[in-house]
């Protein structure tokens, strides 16, 4: 038997390839979906079930392509909006046999109307189950959002609170499988391990110490979530089934020429983040490697080109990745070279950095001046600093307009990571007087602690 779990960085996402018998089911495939196919072929299995858990907003599915590729069976859930046109609709108590195994399929909506959860059995022990992948239902350390039918509140979070029940019957020695782990859109409060049983879940997470469905559709009701522009083109291409990923998973090189005459909606600095600052082309917006999972979909729309310029190829590799994955993956090419573009009189921009002392005299007066603060709005209530003003980072893709260019805008976080990305893309768009405040909100806890 085999039950193997692929993580995709950046967005947190589990998926998983469970085998038995000579056959193989994989839950929840990624786009870039070939890694399921040369792991079951390694373990001498044949894939005959794919399985998804929901319609995901986050990341587009690979069932369809991988389909495709294996002629699998693609299970999904009943969808009263629109049916999935690549699936095959699975309800309550649909059994799958996987060798030893049978899969069990439980209706558990809530984060979504078609949600599904997947029980696992051994034939040989059937008595319980052995695990349960649990899609956004339930995470290690927290519960699935509940916010994508803002007409339906309070009847979405109460069916989720009846969902989690029927998985909590399964028993405490279920293991659990969720769709995510920390890290990922779908929830906050996940722990960091990726590992847990429904006794431990039951014990320990939070949301489930709830047991008033009032009350905890009270506390779904009143959550902040944000709702990237992306989503609305993954729920489409979930829905539809989106195309197969590139067959090369690397940009096409540019020379600084090519970069210079690509004409593209965005040109985008994946360097880290003291990087873009020291010094970036005229233009570019900031978006490290490891943040675009997070802040691309705001910034860059369905369609739109892009040019990546990096450090290295590794980081242009690692970024398609990453693009190819929420299909914002209109990329014409990238470039490697800022340095000694530097180095040939190539004319850079800066952004300054500024620290703690600097912030409070301007605190005390400065005209003109606006110290602005890009976190969440649930860390912002839970400590801010008087007089910043509040524009969460992914909000800046269309609230760029409230601000005024001729003011001097000083860009905070928690640590001026997501401090750099704003400073970039107001950069992108002419803002000329722009600073970091470096540290941001842990440096100014430290000062005044």
């Amino acid at each position: 038997m085999l039950l193997e779990k692929i993580k995709t960085p950046g967005l947190s996402h589990l998926s998983y390839l469970v085998g038995s018998g000579g056959q193989a089911a994989v839950i929840d495939p990624r786009r870039d979906c070939a890694i399921y196919l040369e792991k079951a072929r390694a373990a001498g299995l044949e894939i005959t079930h794919i399985l998804e858990t929901h319609r995901n907003e986050d990341l587009v599915s690979g069932a369809p392509v991988l389909a495709g590729m294996t002629g699998a069976k693609v299970l999904h859930g009943p969808n009263p909006e629109r049916p999935i046109v690549y699936a095959t609709t699975a309800r309550d108590g649909d059994c799958y046999a996987i060798g030893q195994l049978e899969i069990r399929a439980m209706e558990t909506p809530g984060h979504t109307d078609d949600h599904l959860a997947y029980a696992l059995f051994d034939t040989a022990y059937p008595d319980k189950a052995v695990g349960v992948f649990t899609g956004d239902a339930m995470f290690v350390g927290d519960v699935g959002r509940t916010d994508f039918y803002p007409d339906r509140r309070e009847e979405v979070a109460g069916l989720l609170f009846d969902s989690l029940r029927k998985l909590l019957a399964l028993g405490d020695q279920t293991i659990i499988y969720p769709a995510h782990g920390a890290g990922s859109v779908c929830g906050s409060g996940m722990a960091d391990r990726e590992f847990s049983t429904i006794g431990h879940e039951r014990l320990n997470n939070p949301r489930l110490q709830i047991t008033d469905r009032d009350e905890f559709i009270r506390l779904k009701v009143n959550e902040n979530h944000y709702q990237p522009p992306y989503f609305r083109l993954m729920e489409r291409l979930n829905v539809e089934g989106g195309s197969a990923p590139p067959p090369v998973m690397r940009p096409r090189r540019l020379s600084l020429a090519q970069l210079r005459d690509c004409k593209v909606d965005h040109l985008v600095d994946i360097r880290e983040p003291m990087a873009y600052a020291s010094g970036h082309l005229p233009g570019a917006m900031s978006l490290p490697v490891d943040m675009i999972s997070a802040f691309a979909g705001w910034f860059i729309r369905e369609g739109e080109s892009v040019a990546l310029i990096a450090s290295d190829e590794d980081q242009l590799a690692a970024a398609l990745e990453h693009l190819v994955r929420i299909a914002l993956d209109n990329v014409v090419g990238g470039y490697v070279g800022v340095v000694p573009a530097a180095a040939k009189g190539v004319t850079m921009q800066q952004t300054p950095m500024i620290d703690t002392d600097e912030v409070e005299n301007r605190l005390g007066g400065a005209e003109g001046w606006t110290l602005l603060d890009v976190r969440d709005a649930d860390e912002r209530a839970k400590s801010a600093i008087d007089g910043s003003h509040h524009i969460y980072v992914g909000q800046l893709n269309d609230r760029w307009h409230e601000l005024d260019k001729k003011r001097h805008y000083t860009l905070m976080c928690a640590s001026g990571m997501r401090a750099t990305v704003a400073a970039g893309w107001l950069a992108s768009r002419g803002f000329e007087k722009l600073d970091i405040y470096l540290g941001s909100m842990g440096a100014w806890k430290a000062a005044h602690d």
